[in-house]
């Protein structure tokens, strides 16, 4: 399916609600170090309710090292500071749906390694900052779901 990426996540009841997400819907779930809470941490737990043996989850040093251990067919970043909007993106299973730390997003230097059409943006009303990083990769994930008619679905 897709591979949910989380670079530097940072706040334990997002990365729980993700990890949810991600075995509802048959992503794995990548998390990338350093993380701003340990995999024991009670907040994930809770928010993860009992999905953390349903999803797959790994762990990784570096974007770098996910990359090499995994080489996925795409890697898109989805990011505030994007030219691509989202619904004029059209995904393939085995992307990889990359996504920045709650209180500073993407490096731009993780963003300067992409062509632009990777660095995808989610519309919302001018003057907005940013979602929620859960309700984010919930609205990338499920339209490139959509797009892949529910693969694997019920």
């Amino acid at each position: 399916m897709f591979h949910i990426v989380l670079y530097q996540p940072e706040i334990p009841p997002n990365t729980g609600n993700v990890m949810r997400l991600a075995a509802n819907t048959g992503c794995r779930l990548h998390l990338i170090h350093p993380l701003g809470f340990t995999l024991d941490d009670t907040r994930l737990r809770r928010a993860g309710l009992d999905y953390r043996d349903l999803a797959s989850v790994s762990e990784y040093d570096s974007l770098g090292a996910f990359s090499e251990a995994v080489a996925p067919r795409r890697l898109f970043a989805v990011t505030t500071r994007g030219q691509q909007p989202l619904g004029d993106t059209h995904f393939e299973a085995g992307d990889a749906l990359l996504f920045g730390p709650e209180t500073r997003g993407l490096p731009e230097t993780v963003l300067a390694g992409l062509p632009a059409e990777r660095r995808l943006r989610i519309p919302m009303v001018p003057d907005s900052r940013s979602l929620n990083l859960s309700n984010s990769v919930a609205l990338v994930v499920y339209e490139a779901w959509r797009q892949c008619g529910y693969a694997g679905g019920a």
